[in-house]
């Protein structure tokens, strides 16, 4: 049984999110303090790991998820770059930017994908939008209150505020901050990566924690950057999607 058409939401959850979660407590782990501390090829370790995790799943999925996996990793890389050495909005541990964060991505993007497309999921989907949107306000402001982090409040009231009119994208960008915030603890907590006291290093009045919660917001570039890859790639196929989307929704007004 495939993970998009399983009648199990945990074995879903698990194929997708759980093996995501693990591969990434592993991955950050190899370049983490516990690691650099023993020997100085720790981010070495963790790059060869990704690069013999990522071309399995590449060859595993479909023709489609393969061309979202490479426009992850060229958006990743790009976004990287600008985010990290130019702009100095969070900075690695040796200043530079690894090779598996590109990789690393393209997976979350993938795994997300595919969490929130199974039909197990789909199923609950809305008890499952409604917990994770009260998970995701409760962690945001114990963050404000706490640690004092108005730009990660900042950027996580305007992700709210974004999807409340987007329900057919709103279980998979709930998913993306949640998961975003998971890799984002571990990274910071293993000294991977380290972020500003203030956003971007330069905006006083946004105080921000290490991590900001709400960074997920960003990640949300990568997100339209391979959907707009694939339309551009697949415009009569797109099209057509659009198409049947329209008919399906009118049979849904009219029945109503």
């Amino acid at each position: 049984m495939s993970l998009l058409a399983t009648k199990s939401s945990l074995y879903a959850t698990f194929k997708s999110l759980g093996l995501l979660y693990l591969f990434i407590a592993y991955g950050l782990f190899l370049d983490g303090f516990y690691i650099y501390n023993i020997t100085d090829n720790a981010q070495l370790y963790a790059n060869i790991s990704m690069l013999l995790v990522f071309p399995i799943i590449y060859f595993k999925v479909n023709k489609r998820s393969k061309e979202h996996l490479i426009a992850g990793v060229l958006i990743g890389f790009f976004g990287e770059y600008l985010f990290s050495v130019l702009l100095g909005m969070y900075t690695y541990r040796l200043e530079n930017v690894p090779h598996y964060i590109p990789f690393g991505h393209a997976l979350v993007y993938l795994a997300v994908l595919y969490f929130s497309k199974a039909a197990s999921i789909i199923k609950h989907r809305k008890k499952i939008e409604v917990f994770l949107a009260i998970f995701i306000f409760i962690y945001a402001s114990v963050f404000l209150i706490f640690k004092f982090d108005v730009f990660g409040f900042v950027m996580t009231m305007a992700t709210l505020y974004i999807l409340r009119n987007k329900p057919r994208e709103r279980l998979f960008y709930l998913t993306m901050y949640v998961s975003v915030a998971y890799l984002e603890i571990i990274g910071t907590s293993l000294l991977c990566w380290e972020w500003p006291p203030i956003a971007w290093d330069v905006i006083p009045f946004l105080p921000s924690h290490n991590p900001p919660s709400g960074i997920s917001l960003f990640y949300f570039l990568l997100d339209l950057g391979c959907l707009w890859v694939y339309k551009k790639r697949h415009k009569i196929s797109w099209l057509r999607m659009k198409s049947i989307r329209k008919i399906r929704e009118h049979k849904t007004v009219v029945t109503n």
